[in-house]
C-alpha cells in the first residue's frame, strides 16, 4: 500500500510534461556557451542596424558594438582572463567556501543541525524541522545529505509519517534557500552578480552582500510558520502513519561528554567572536567603524563580511574537530579546506562562462539598451512598481522550473532585469528579492533541480512506490503557498517603506 495518495490526474500530466521539456534543455555550461555565441552573432547584427539608445541619466547615445568586428575580437582575447578573475561572485564564494568546507568538514555543521531537529519539542517537529532546512543553506549542501534524511527518522520515532519529514525538511532547505538569519555564500553570489549588473547602468552603484538582510532575517520565520502550516495541514494529512518498527541503530543520535564539551567551547569562541565584531564598529574609533558620521557606522564590516564569515567558520571548525578528536594535526583541517574547494569545480566552469557572457553583454551595449528600452516600454503600460515586481517573482518562478542553477539563472537574468527594473525606479536590492523569492518557490517542484532525485531517493528507503510525481505532488502546496505568501509580504514590505536590509 503507497504512503501517498495518488495527484489527481491532470496535476500529474502537468508536471510529467514539464519533466520531458526540462529534461531536455543542456548543461548549464553549453547553455551560456551557446548564449555567448548568440551574442556574437546579435552584438554584429545589432551594429549593423545602428541599435542604439540614449542613457537617461547621463543623456549619452549607447550605440551597439560588434564583437565580431576588430576591436572586439582583440577585446574578448585580451580580457577573457580578467573577466573570470574579477567576476565578483568567483571570488566571494571561494573565500566563504575555505571557512564553510572546514565546519562542514569538522563535523560542525552537521552536529548541529542533528542536535537542533533532534530537540525540537513534538508538536514544534514541523516547524523545528523547517527552520533547521532554512538555516542549512549558510553550509550549501549540508542540509540535503544531512537533515533530509535524519529528519525522515525523527518524524518516524515520533510516530509519524516520515515523508512528512522528508517533505517539510525539503520545504526549508530549498524553499527557504532565500532566508537565513546569518549571511552566507548565498547571499554573496548573487549580490555579486547584482553589482556586476548594475555596472550597465550605474557603476558606482553596489549591492552589498547585506543588501536584503533584513527581509531574509524576517522571512525566516516566516518559511518557518508557513512551511509547518502546510506541513501539518495540508501535507501530513494525506500520509499514512508509519507502521511502528523497532529499529534502535536508526533513532536520532545522542550526544557523548566529548560532543558537549567541543560544543561548549564552540559556543564560548562564538561568543567572543561576537564581541570582537561589535568592538570592530561600535566605538568612535572602532578599526571597522565608518569614519563617515552619516553613513552607516558598520558598512567596512559588511563590505568584508564573507571574510569574517569565512574566518568564523573555520576558527569554529578547527575547534570541534580537534576537541572530538576528528583533527589531529594542520594538514587534517587544511585538507578540510581543499575538499570544499574541489567541490566547487562545477561551479568554477560556469562561472568563466557566465562571466564572458555578462561581460559581453556589458561591452557590446546590447545590456544597456535593452535595458532602456525595456524600460520605456514597461513606463508606457503605467504599471505600479508593486505589479512590476510581483510579475519578475512570477518571471523568475517559472524560468526556475527549466533552470535549475540560481546562480546560473541569476547571472544570465541580471543584466537584463537589473538595470531595466532601476531606470524604472527599482532598486537592485528589491529586484534581487524579487528574483529569490521566485527562485526559491519553485526549487522543490523541478526535477531539474540537482537534488531532486537524491530526495526521491530518501523517499524510496520508507516507501519504494515513491516516485518523481509521488515527490511533486508532495511539495506542490509549499511551492504554492510559498510563492503567493512571500510576494504579499514582498509587496507589503516595500509599500510600507521598509529597507531589505543596509544601505
Amino acid at each position: 500500500m503507497n504512503n501517498v495518495k495518488p495527484a489527481p490526474p491532470r496535476i500529474q500530466r502537468w508536471l510529467n510534461s514539464l519533466e520531458t521539456v526540462g529534461n531536455r534543455l543542456p548543461n548549464p555550461v553549453l547553455l551560456f556557451i551557446y548564449f555567448c555565441i548568440a551574442i556574437l552573432v546579435f552584438s554584429a547584427l545589432a551594429e549593423y542596424l545602428g541599435f542604439s539608445a540614449q542613457h537617461p541619466l547621463s543623456k549619452e547615445t549607447i550605440a551597439a558594438k560588434s564583437l565580431l568586428s576588430a576591436d572586439g575580437i582583440k577585446w574578448m582575447v585580451a580580457n577573457a582572463v580578467g573577466n573570470f578573475i574579477h567576476f565578483a561572485p568567483v571570488g566571494s564564494v571561494l573565500v566563504a567556501i575555505l571557512g564553510i568546507a572546514v565546519a562542514e568538514d569538522s563535523g560542525l555543521l552537521s552536529h548541529v543541525l542533528q542536535r537542533l531537529a533532534a530537540s525540537a519539542p513534538p508538536r514544534l517537529l514541523s516547524s523545528f524541522v523547517v527552520f533547521a532546512g532554512v538555516m542549512s543553506s549558510i553550509g550549501f549542501d549540508s542540509g540535503y545529505v544531512v537533515l533530509i534524511p535524519l529528519a525522515a527518522l525523527i518524524f518516524r520515532a515520533a510516530g509519524r509519517s516520515p515523508l512528512a519529514g522528508i517533505a517539510a525538511a525539503f520545504a526549508g532547505v530549498s524553499g527557504g534557500y532565500s532566508a537565513n538569519l546569518l549571511l552566507g555564500p548565498v547571499d554573496a553570489i548573487l549580490s555579486g552578480i547584482s553589482t556586476e549588473a548594475m555596472a550597465l547602468v550605474a557603476p558606482e552603484r553596489g549591492v552589498l552582500t547585506s543588501g536584503n538582510y533584513y527581509f531574509t532575517l524576517v522571512s525566516t520565520a516566516f518559511i518557518t510558520i508557513t512551511g509547518a502550516w502546510v506541513n501539518e495541514k495540508i501535507v501530513e494529512p494525506r500520509l499514512s502513519k508509519p507502521v511502528k518498527r523497532e529499529v534502535s541503530d536508526e533513532q536520532a543520535p545522542t550526544e557523548s561528554p566529548v560532543l558537549k564539551s567541543a560544543m561548549r567551547r564552540v559556543a564560548l569562541f562564538s561568543a567572543l567572536f561576537l564581541l570582537l565584531l561589535l568592538w570592530l564598529v561600535i566605538p568612535a574609533d572602532g578599526l571597522m567603524r565608518n569614519p563617515d558620521p552619516k553613513g552607516l557606522a558598520a558598512l567596512p564590516l559588511l563590505n568584508g563580511i564573507v571574510v569574517f564569515i569565512a574566518l568564523y567558520a573555520t576558527l569554529s571548525g578547527i575547534i570541534f574537530g580537534y576537541s572530538t578528536g576528528k583533527y589531529k594535526r594542520h594538514h587534517d583541517w587544511i585538507a578540510g579546506m581543499e575538499s570544499g574547494i574541489s567541490s566547487l569545480s562545477g561551479y568554477i566552469v560556469l562561472m568563466f562562462f557566465a562571466a564572458q557572457f555578462v561581460n559581453y553583454f556589458n561591452w557590446t551595449g546590447l545590456g544597456a539598451i535593452s535595458a532602456i528600452n525595456g524600460a520605456n516600454w514597461l513606463a508606457g503600460l503605467a504599471l505600479s512598481k508593486t505589479s512590476l515586481l510581483v510579475g519578475f517573482i512570477l518571471i523568475s518562478a517559472s524560468i526556475n522550473l527549466l533552470i535549475g542553477s540560481a546562480s546560473a539563472k541569476w547571472a544570465l537574468m541580471a543584466p537584463i532585469f537589473i538595470p531595466m527594473l532601476f531606470l524604472l525606479g527599482i532598486d537592485p536590492e528589491s529586484a534581487q528579492m524579487a528574483y529569490r523569492i521566485g527562485d526559491s518557490s519553485t526549487n522543490i517542484i523541478t526535477p531539474l533541480m540537482p537534488y531532486f532525485g537524491v530526495v526521491v531517493a530518501f523517499m524510496q528507503r520508507h516507501d519504494e512506490s515513491a516516485g518523481m510525481g509521488t515527490l511533486m505532488a508532495l511539495m506542490l502546496p509549499y511551492s504554492v503557498v510559498f510563492l503567493l505568501a512571500w510576494s504579499l509580504l514582498l509587496s507589503l514590505w516595500l509599500a510600507a517603506g521598509l529597507p531589505l536590509g543596509p544601505m
